[in-house]
């Protein structure tokens, strides 16, 4: 039994990120014996790999799982656990510079990012317990494999030397940072959600590549921690997919915070004088430079597919797209199935964990799962944040559904007043004629805590009107989904509806 494989390093070295990384991947550790067979081999340990063999192990299957890096995979180690930590310490940097609004006496706020750095890592290193190694072993009952795993054949996987032989197996090895082609950019060096994490100091100007979530989720605390921000988008607003308005509001706020947003541009190339980075960028009929100290890619991100062995087990997949799968999840081969970053394009952890539990069902228990029948909501953590569930108004427009649309202020939600977070909506669509709940879109301070409710209403066939009879509890920015429904509400007070309603007055009246 061979020792682990090397691990990628956490930096600095201290005793949070030797905490982490002895957790999720002991430099110790030593692989098990394999069994005979398994009912399932799980590739890869990031949050689609965990749940599905923490999942089938619960249930009874022998299962063994294998991972070449890092247990947690991206969202404990470089996504959304340290990136919330760093959101919420840059939100309350912003409400300290904000608090003359409130009666409070303004402070000089001045943010130690040793300091925020280190508490980011403490907590990290707090939560990877749930993802350990021994964890999974002790008290899971799954064989955990740490080495490079490559498939040898239609239903066998080889790890440190061991060939694991399986019923059932689930590929579930992620997505990494798309980094853009552009000259210079290598050489001159660049950070990504991989590594934007071990810094200790905070750049003083920083150069974003990509206006989507990740890039303005970074651009707007880094700028609040103190850093001077500027946001380069090749369309004309940030955030291209979300609803026109809702991406409107954040660009807003994110300009009041400082963040230099730049759109309609392309980097031609990047080129190192002296201390700085400087990027030549091409308006269209100009160019211009920018000088910044630190660049951060956050253009998107691309399946890991390669060196598995994939032909081997006949799985079709491509670089771009990731594993091909069926609706079940089920790849080219019968046998193995696929969750998470690697075979679905909706590449967020709470969709890793519902393909997990759909390979769960299928895999193992015959069943007929299917992703289409998910209904996925997802958030963006800028201030304010944005979250959308459902079809966008263009969507519905493509598809040929005819709908009426219903917006909510929140400068009219007594909450969001009294909280002074006036900047968002609520935005319903609903299929023409009916009150059927075809999309949502919510920007709000806690958006993705107020989103859920839709969501269920639309996964459950719950239509607007029905909402409106719901207590919402007053006040809460939440009853601005509620103001939205009664506005619905209102529009089946036809003149036809209110002409019987005066007859009938009168009835009473003369009675």
């Amino acid at each position: 039994m061979a020792a682990a494989a090397s691990v990628s390093r956490f930096e600095p070295e201290d005793q949070y990120n030797r905490t982490l990384a002895d957790n999720v991947h002991p430099s110790d550790w030593v692989n098990p014996v394999a069994k005979r067979r398994y009912n399932l081999v799980v590739v890869g340990g990031g949050t689609a790999g965990l749940v599905t063999a923490a999942g089938a192990a619960g249930l009874g299957a022998s299962v063994a799982l294998v991972e070449r890096n890092l247990l947690g995979g991206d969202c404990l180690n470089f996504g959304c656990v340290p990136s919330k930590t760093l959101i919420r310490t840059a939100r309350a940097a912003a409400e300290m510079r904000a608090a003359a609004a409130y009666g409070i006496q303004p402070v000089d706020v001045r943010v130690d990012f040793g300091r925020v750095m280190e508490r980011m890592r403490r907590l990290r290193a707090e939560l990877s317990a749930k993802d350990s190694a021994r964890r999974y072993r002790e008290e899971l009952g799954v064989d955990v494999f740490i080495g490079e795993p490559r498939f040898t054949g239609a239903n066998t996987v080889e790890v440190d030397g061991h060939t694991l032989r399986f019923h059932k197996a689930c590929i579930a090895t992620g997505a990494r940072a798309a980094v853009p082609l552009i000259p210079g950019l290598a050489e001159a060096g660049y950070q990504t959600n991989e590594t934007v994490f071990s810094l200790t100091k905070l750049p003083h100007r920083i150069g974003v590549l990509g206006a989507g979530p990740i890039g303005c989720e970074m651009s707007q605390m880094f700028q609040r921690l103190g850093a001077e921000v500027t946001l380069l988008a090749r369309g004309p607003h940030i955030l291209p997919r979300e609803d026109e308005d809702a991406a409107e509001l954040v660009e807003e706020s994110m300009r009041r915070d400082g963040v230099q947003v730049v759109t309609e541009v392309t980097v031609r190339q990047v080129e190192c004088r002296g201390y700085e980075k400087v990027l030549t960028l091409d308006h269209g009929s100009r160019r211009s430079e920018l000088a910044v100290d630190e660049i951060l890619v956050g253009v998107g991100r691309v399946p890991n597919v390669t060196g598995l062995g994939l032909e081997a087990a006949g799985v079709e997949y491509d670089e771009l797209h990731g594993v091909t799968v069926d609706d079940r999840m089920r790849t080219t081969n019968r046998r193995i199935f696929a969750a998470g970053d690697v075979a679905s394009r909706f590449k967020f952890t709470h969709m890793s964990d519902a393909t997990a539990r759909i390979v769960i069902r299928n895999a193992l228990f015959f069943g007929r799962e299917r992703m289409s029948a998910l209904m996925v909501p997802w958030c963006t953590y800028t201030d304010p944040e944005i979250g959308h569930v459902g079809l966008y108004e263009r969507e519905a427009f493509e598809r040929g559904i005819a709908v009426r649309t219903f917006v909510q202020d929140l400068r009219d939600v007594d909450r969001a007043v009294l909280d002074g977070e006036t900047s968002g909506l609520v935005k319903v669509h609903v299929r023409k004629g009916g009150d059927q709940i075809i999309g949502a879109t919510v920007v709000a301070r806690h958006a993705g805590e107020m989103l859920s409710e839709l969501t269920l209403a639309i996964a459950r066939g719950v239509g607007l009107g029905a909402v409106a009879t719901v207590i919402h509890p007053y006040p809460t920015q939440a009853e601005a989904i509620k103001k939205v429904a009664d506005a619905f509400n209102r529009t089946r007070l036809t003149p036809r509806v209110r002409r019987l309603f005066s007859i009938w007055f009168s009835v009473i009246a003369d009675g």
